[in-house]
């Protein structure tokens, strides 16, 4: 079965074609990607400083056309050969979800073939399936992308159970807020860490929201805001000057945030007896946090498996191979030309 993938939920327009081939006959599940096309919207964004929702709904009319033809024309595969189409039905901005959605169903629609609305960060969550060391169902998993920090216990496709949460700021967010403090560019969360990379550690002591708090909920409001305290403090004498304290107040940030993810994913693997933990979503492509979890798990045990770098943004590969196995399950869309879209959406519930 070949699927095609549609990603618009938010600053990424994504289009995939995959091909179920290479899963149901257990050669690396990577090899089933015929073809992939990407556009970020990071350039338009950048001088707002965060995601103008109507403008990335209209770039995503603009792209998704273009974009369908280029991944085509990559797998070498004509729009008549696809077997089905997946799309972002939630979480996002509604504006842009209904773009990729109306394209979604009207295509299949169009090619008389079925549909069907993926969960955006189950797309994350499954996305390590297409690395090199693919974990083996049950693993728990860490999700980390845009305004969600989740530990999630997985069964299977399908089969979530919610460890843990944020209750306010999300680690991706606290990135972002941090970044702006510090004068740089968004997107903040890659800013942020290689801004670290040259700061000293140990000279601030910022708190680790939540450490020990006996769940595996999450909290990084108060750390961003113990970032504001310190930017508020400093009395700038020159620009070098300037810039060593921002690196090592940004060093300080990321050793604690880093340190909260790493106990806490250490804490579920503990409690629920797993021996595999799947690290998704943007911040999953921190080399901080990476290093860190590879550390943790040679002490403990347990083995950390990551998706690709280039899959670790918003991509339309991991909506198709997310699509292509619930489709292989079973699961579809109504046939009906009628649809919504989730801007909201349990992944349990998914």
């Amino acid at each position: 079965m070949i699927v095609l993938g549609i990603e618009t939920s938010c600053d990424e327009t994504g289009i995939a074609v995959y091909d179920t081939t290479a899963w149901e006959t257990g050669r690396p599940a990577s090899d089933g990607v015929l073809g992939q096309a990407l556009h970020s919207q990071i350039a338009m964004h950048r001088d707002y400083g965060g995601v103008v929702p109507e403008l990335a709904s209209r770039d995503h009319i603009r792209r998704v056309l273009p974009l369908l033809d280029e991944a085509l024309a990559q797998a070498k595969t004509p729009l008549q050969a696809i077997d089905a189409v997946a799309y972002t039905q939630g979480p996002g901005l509604a504006g842009a979800l209904l773009v990729g959605t109306a394209f979604g169903r009207s295509l299949a629609l169009a090619l008389n073939k079925p549909s069907i609305g993926v969960h955006h960060l189950e797309g994350h969550l499954l996305s390590p399936l297409l690395g090199e060391s693919a974990p083996e169902f049950p693993f728990i998993a860490l999700l980390v992308s845009g305004g969600h920090t989740q530990l999630m216990q997985v069964e299977g496709i399908g089969k979530y159970q919610l460890l843990g949460e944020t209750v306010d700021d999300a680690a991706g967010e606290a990135f972002d807020k941090t970044a702006k403090l510090l004068g740089l560019d968004y997107p903040g969360g890659a800013a942020v860490s290689l801004l670290a990379e040259s700061g000293a550690p140990g000279r601030f002591e910022l708190p680790k929201p939540m450490l020990h708090s006996g769940d595996l909920d999450f909290s990084f409001s108060g750390l961003k805001t113990a970032v504001l305290n310190q930017v508020n403090r400093f009395a700038p004498k020159d620009s070098a000057e300037t810039g060593q304290f921002h690196a090592d107040l940004a060093r300080a940030f990321v050793d604690s945030l880093v340190t909260v993810l790493v106990e806490k994913s250490a804490k579920a693997i503990a409690q629920t007896g797993s021996r595999h933990l799947v690290l998704a979503g943007g911040v999953g492509a921190n080399k901080q946090l990476r290093a860190a979890l590879n550390q943790r798990a040679q002490i403990d045990g347990f083995t950390v498996h990551y998706p690709p770098l280039h899959l670790c943004t918003d991509n339309g590969v991991m909506i198709a191979f997310a699509g292509a196995l619930r489709l292989l399950a079973g699961h579809r869309d109504e046939p009906t030309p009628a649809f919504d879209v989730k801007p909201r959406w349990d992944l349990t519930a998914a």
